[in-house]
């Protein structure tokens, strides 16, 4: 009787000792422990998983989590000879919050632990597990939340599972994410830096995305464009504070949704990425995109296509479009260039040529507008992120714009109305002379239309780039044939051509007041550049500007004048082309800030002390560090002779500078000092040269 009464009274036990883990309820959060096993054998390691259901719209935190949020944390205190292993992690969710991306999880989550069992534990005993539980929780706001979780497991000979949990923790650890045999992954650096992953499948998987397991490897807001192939999947990333993608390995996990049985179930990898070159077949083609994917606005929606439209639908939107177009000809940033086209009417055109100036103007409008439409189509079918005035994204597009109508203002001043073939070609393709500038001042419409969005048009657009490329295109044409209409019809309408006052000084007039518009709109394109590739940027596309005024103007004067103008935009151009371009100057030495003491404590060491005393508005200054001292040689032969290298920045006024100037005989900057070691300060000259530089310092290198 005895041996049948012995294990029912065990297994009450553990009916009652695991009913006692009673959950625990925040305002946002209920959270308890539960075991794999309703009873554990003395020494055993088993399975608890600490589980969260989380109130509707809220969220807790991985254990990177993102752009903000704290990861949960669970503090043990366990009986003597009792050990718990760390937290591990489910598959993390994205979770965008405005401009924020941040990883977590929602609903009901299993976080499990390994608990090894006390080996001096005797049947008949209760192992007492006791965690300090914190976890941060998020909607709109968040909040710290903190709990005492208690689980008693019953102690027994032999262990038995838990017949309510042991298959939902099997199947919780079954689904972490795990290095898998055959998952090869490559990092490479550049720009952008790639993350290409070897994964079975992978032309399968919907919605990949790639979590990393530092925080500050990688931006996690950033888009990460994946694609597909047959060999795999890969990632662009945009490196975080570490920024140092492609140069050391990169551990994370490789999130992605795959379809078995009819349903779409969430699976992920944990993967380090080895730098190397990319690997071969995992980037053929756009990775898809569910419709219900957090992150489809982010990655810009590229592989995400409507349902169809019917035809219905599609006219509804086309006049839609129609209409955006109309309205788009009165927005500030197009009004401008259709002013000055309005005025070749005003200098009378017989009845053919107004047709054939309308019919050119008309095909300059649509062959650049159809022309912008289906870059946008290809680009964002190829997985970039872009939208109406997409081109205004790259700098040397903003820069040759800026350009142009800082030149079209010029044109309209008179500064080069008068000469040979600079004033044909100014004249035909700003004033609207011939069919070439009739083309051309529709060309320049488009473009200059791109930053404004008028009323109905935002709408057209985004049904547009969700459509098939053939309804796409039909959206477009509508916008493009309305923007066409106006000026068109008017070339074909003597009766309204007639209402335009007669040739006289009032053009002139007019012609140099409209000069400003397009300085204004120079103006603001080079704030744009300024915002795209820092103030770099603005001070060289001003340089180019004043290089090619100069040109425009003196080029009236003859050949050789004309030849000297051309020398000085060539010689500005080499200096200023990296910014136009968004190209970033190297900067190959690493600067420290000057100071007295720190001037002394390199000296008490023994350091060699190159001492760049500049000024953001010192012109000398900016072409020495141009062409001398940002060299990659230079920087070697730095490093090599162990030379520390000071920068004093007297752009702001500082009476230290000041003084340091003063004591060696110098009222401004610049001003460079070298410090051999255990020497005193030697002066340089104002205008430097790689040679020199070279020669100073390599003549103290032991």
């Amino acid at each position: 009787m005895s041996r049948w009464f012995s294990p029912v009274l065990l297994a009450l036990a553990a009916i009652m000792a695991t009913a006692a883990a009673e959950p625990v309820r925040t305002a946002n959060v209920e959270a308890e422990l539960h075991a794999s096993r309703s009873a554990i054998a003395p020494g055993e390691r088993f399975t608890v998983v600490l589980r969260q259901s989380i109130r509707e719209h809220w969220h807790t935190y991985w254990r990177n989590p993102g752009d903000s949020g704290e990861p949960t944390e669970l503090t043990w205190r366990l009986p003597a000879g009792a050990q718990a292993g760390p937290i591990q992690w489910p598959t993390p969710e994205a979770i965008p919050f405005a401009t924020l991306v941040n990883f977590g999880y929602s609903g009901e989550v299993l976080f499990p632990v390994e608990i090894t069992a006390p080996a001096s534990l005797r049947a008949g005993e209760t192992l007492t597990l006791t965690a300090d539980a914190f976890w941060l929780v998020c909607s709109d706001i968040c909040i710290p939340e903190e709990a005492t979780l208690t689980l008693s497991v019953p102690v027994a000979a032999q262990g038995r599972d838990d017949p309510e949990w042991a298959g939902r923790i099997a199947a919780a650890v079954e689904a972490l994410p795990r290095r898998q045999a055959g998952v090869d992954a490559r990092i490479s650096g550049g720009e952008p830096a790639r993350l290409s992953v070897a994964l079975r499948d992978a032309g399968l998987i919907r919605n990949p995305r790639f979590f990393a397991h530092d925080r500050d490897v990688m931006q996690a807001a950033a888009p990460q464009r994946a694609r597909v192939g047959d060999a795999g999947v890969s990632f662009t990333l945009t490196p975080g504070v570490a920024n140092n993608l492609g140069e050391a390995a990169l551990v994370g996990v490789v999130a992605y949704e795959i379809e078995s049985n009819g349903d779409w179930v969430r699976r992920g990898v944990e993967i380090e990425a080895a730098p190397g070159e990319p690997i071969a077949g995992a980037d053929t083609r756009v990775a898809p995109l569910s419709d219900d994917y957090p992150l489809a606005e982010l990655e810009g929606g590229a592989s995400r296509q409507a349902a169809p439209m019917d035809m219905g639908a599609l006219i509804i939107a086309a006049l839609l479009a129609f209409l955006g177009g109309l309205i788009l000809n009165v927005m500030p940033c197009v009004l401008p260039v259709l002013s000055v086209k309005a005025l070749a009417f005003a200098g009378g055109a017989h009845e053919g040529e107004a047709r054939a100036h309308g019919l050119a103007y008309f095909a300059g409008v649509m062959a650049t507008f159809l022309g912008l439409a289906v870059m946008l189509i290809a680009l964002r079918s190829a997985g970039e992120a872009v939208g109406w005035g997409f081109q205004l994204q790259a700098p040397w597009v903003t820069s040759a714009l800026a350009l142009l109508f800082f030149v079209i203002g010029l044109n309209l001043l008179g500064v080069f109305s008068v000469g040979g073939a600079v004033q044909d070609t100014g004249h035909g393709l700003v004033s609207g002379g011939g069919v070439g500038g009739a083309f051309f001042t529709g060309a320049l419409a488009v473009v200059a239309a791109t930053p404004c969005t008028a009323p109905f048009m935002a709408g057209a657009i985004g049904v547009a780039v969700t459509q098939s490329p053939v309804s796409a295109l039909a959206i477009f044409t509508a916008l493009g044939l309305g923007f066409a209409l106006p000026l068109t019809a008017l070339h074909f309408a003597p009766a309204l051509r007639r209402r335009i006052p007669k040739p006289g000084p009032w053009m002139d007039r007019a012609k140099q007041v409209l000069a400003f518009p397009m300085f204004a709109t120079a103006i603001w394109l080079v704030w744009v550049l300024a915002e795209q590739v820092g103030p770099n940027g603005a001070l060289a596309v001003l340089s180019v500007a004043a290089a090619l005024a100069f040109v425009l103007f003196v080029g009236r004067w003859g050949r050789a004048w004309l030849a000297a103008g051309l020398l000085a935009l060539a010689a500005t151009a080499m200096l200023a082309w990296r910014p136009l371009f968004g190209v970033e100057a190297q900067t190959v030495l690493t600067a420290a800030p000057w100071s007295p003491a720190r001037v002394a404590e390199l000296r008490a060491e023994g350091r060699p002390i190159f001492v760049n005393f500049t000024a953001a508005w010192c012109v000398t200054c900016k072409v020495n560090e141009a062409t001398s001292l940002m060299q990659p040689a230079v920087a070697r032969a730095f490093a090599d002779a162990n030379v520390a290298y000071l920068v004093g920045d007297w752009t702001n006024r500082n009476d230290e500078i000041a003084a340091a100037l003063a004591e060696h005989g110098r009222a401004g900057v610049p001003l460079y000092l070298y410090y051999p070691p255990g020497g005193e300060a030697q002066v340089l000259p104002q205008m430097l040269s790689q040679d020199f530089i070279l020669e100073t310092v390599e003549g103290d290198a032991p």
